[in-house]
């Protein structure tokens, strides 16, 4: 049987990781791109410059190269309904269609979809088309609230009040500054009161496999300050849970999961490809942010680098032909930790151009994994340009969460440049703070119920610190 050829779309950390994903089930791999990811031209067959977005040219190249597979990863690629264009020529596709993918680049569509349906965990709010319908919106929403773009923003264009502006008056410029931009609709949302975790899922138009669950960093700057970015890094830990994430809220939120996919069904969409719920665990349980329509990044680096199995590219192929196989949803039982070596001033007035010299061989003896994101190619071996965003993402894994950071924080000196790196990120401190918060919301003193449990039964309790 001949080995499967894949067409990949896109060129960042998460592409590199799902690539090294497919190369290891001995897929032939072919990257469709705007830019050339050094670690993902090392391991391709071709590699096409093209923009993500130009699905007639990226499907025709799929099929003069007789493409059995394509996966989708950027999300502008979703929103411009390039898996469309590649089904359109018979080859199948991981990647929703474009009305489908408006569940990630339409959040008034997303929010529509969940009230029509009553998919638990939704927030108060209102949509707002109008400068004028500002205030009202406010009202009904009421105080904390958040603003956020319907449109795609990179995760770097929702303000949330106490963290990126102090009054209802801040937030209110802030959304009719939004809505001067004509993009589209703004929503005014309840702010949720929780903790943030990630949850991933291969859909095949029915059925909702879900993946590790993974705690991602937002914020520029340790301490959870600066500017929103698309990552700075995330953890996951041994029983695949979260340490202030029980079994109970895991299945929970699964459960959110496939209502929403139920509901894209009712309404016509055949939603094949990845679900990611960007979610958060209140006191009452756990409520949806948002949805992207693809892997996360860098959360695909933390279940990826997991993937315990040569048959990613038969998992994807049943994806993306509505069959998936529930064998192949294999990760191993252990912890992982992402940190991202970004571009100076990322987060704000990002500075692109800076050299890193990587020891590649030197990070492989220390046991981590590295993608290569915002980076193009160097002069000279073992050298990457710097551009506007994530350059280097690290990967550690260990038993516990402790052994995966101190193998990151190790190997980032074998990183030489001027980079920024969140040192705080799955720190026990850090962790301790997460854990501590939600306590305090459920209004206990005990540990967390049932953190030493995995969905195929109990585990020794992990160690987080």
């Amino acid at each position: 049987m001949s080995p499967p050829r894949v067409v990949l779309v896109g060129a960042g950390g998460r592409e590199h990781a799902i690539g090294e994903a497919l190369v290891r089930s001995e897929a032939h791999l072919y990257v469709a791109a705007p830019t050339v990811n050094p670690g993902l031209k090392r391991i391709s067959k071709d590699y096409k410059l093209v923009k993500v977005e130009d699905g007639p040219a990226i499907a025709s190249w799929a099929k003069s190269l007789r493409a059995t597979l394509a996966v989708i990863g950027p999300d502008a690629a979703v929103a411009a309904g390039v898996a469309d264009e590649l089904r359109s020529t018979g080859i199948p596709t991981v990647g929703p269609g474009k009305a489908a993918g408006r569940i990630e680049s339409s959040k008034a569509f997303a929010r529509s979809l969940m009230a029509e349906h009553k998919v638990p965990g939704q927030p108060r709010f209102k949509e707002v088309r109008s400068t004028t319908d500002v205030d009202e919106a406010v009202r009904v929403v009421g105080e904390p609230f958040v603003v956020k773009p319907s449109w795609l923003t990179a995760g770097k264009g929702v303000w949330v009040q106490g963290s990126d502006f102090a009054t209802d008056a801040e937030g209110k410029a802030y959304a009719r500054k939004l809505l001067t931009e004509g993009k589209g609709a703004v929503l005014i949302e309840q702010k949720f009161e929780g903790e943030e975790f990630s949850l991933m899922a291969f859909v095949d138009g029915k059925s909702v496999l879900p993946m590790p669950a993974v705690r991602d960093y937002k914020r520029a700057l340790e301490g959870d300050k600066g500017g929103n970015t698309g990552g700075m890094g995330s953890y996951s830990i041994r029983s695949h849970l979260l340490p202030f994430l029980t079994q109970e809220e895991y299945d929970s939120a699964v459960g959110i999961m496939e209502k929403t996919v139920e509901a894209m069904r009712a309404g016509g969409l055949d939603y094949r490809g990845i679900l990611y719920g960007g979610l958060m665990i209140t006191k009452d349980g756990p409520c949806v942010i948002e949805f992207n329509a693809r892997f996360g990044d860098p959360e695909a680096l933390n279940v990826l680098t997991l993937y315990d199995g040569t048959d990613f590219a038969d998992l994807l192929l049943g994806v993306a032909e509505g069959s998936v196989n529930p064998v192949h949803n294999s990760f191993r039982l252990r912890a992982t930790v992402v940190k991202y070596l970004v571009s100076p001033g990322y987060g704000s007035q990002p500075q692109a151009g800076g050299i890193l010299r990587v020891d590649e061989k030197a990070i492989a003896n220390a046991g981590v994994t590295l993608y290569y994101g915002s980076v193009t190619p160097g002069k000279t071996p073992g050298e990457v340009v710097m551009g506007t965003s994530r350059a280097v993402a690290l990967v550690g894994e260990g038993s516990a969460l402790k052994d995966a950071l101190a193998r990151v924080e190790d190997s980032i000196r074998f990183v030489k440049g001027t980079f920024g790196v969140r040192h705080d990120l799955a720190s026990a401190e850090n962790v301790k703070i997460q854990v501590d918060h939600l306590r305090t919301l459920r209004g206990q003193s005990a540990p967390l119920p049932q953190n030493n449990m995995t969905r195929s039964g109990p585990t020794p309790p992990p160690t987080f610190a």
